[in-house]
């Protein structure tokens, strides 16, 4: 199941520079370890040591939060669009 992985500014030196790169996956999970695979680091920036989403990296499968769905487990259905979102705080 291909998947697309759009890819923050702050990611893109992963990815030489692409915006976007297609990966196979049926869950998150599964999508962020061919991720890695394909593009060593992604693991460390997104998980933290214990294997969960870090605070503060928002991962989105089509419109929807991971978080408010199943994590790491949620369904990724052939074709559709994870977005990876680092929070910005400010003052």
């Amino acid at each position: 199941m291909s998947v697309t992985v759009r890819v923050p500014t702050t990611l893109r030196t992963l990815t030489t520079g692409a915006s976007e790169v297609t990966v196979e996956g049926e869950t998150l999970a599964q999508v962020i370890e061919n991720l890695e695979a394909a593009h060593p680091g992604f693991r460390e920036r997104l998980l933290d040591e214990e294997g969960n989403l870090r605070r503060f990296v928002n991962v989105f499968v089509a419109d929807d939060d991971v978080r408010f769905l199943d994590g790491l487990d949620t369904k990724v259905p052939d074709g559709e669009t994870v977005s990876i979102i680092p929070a910005v705080a400010g003052g």
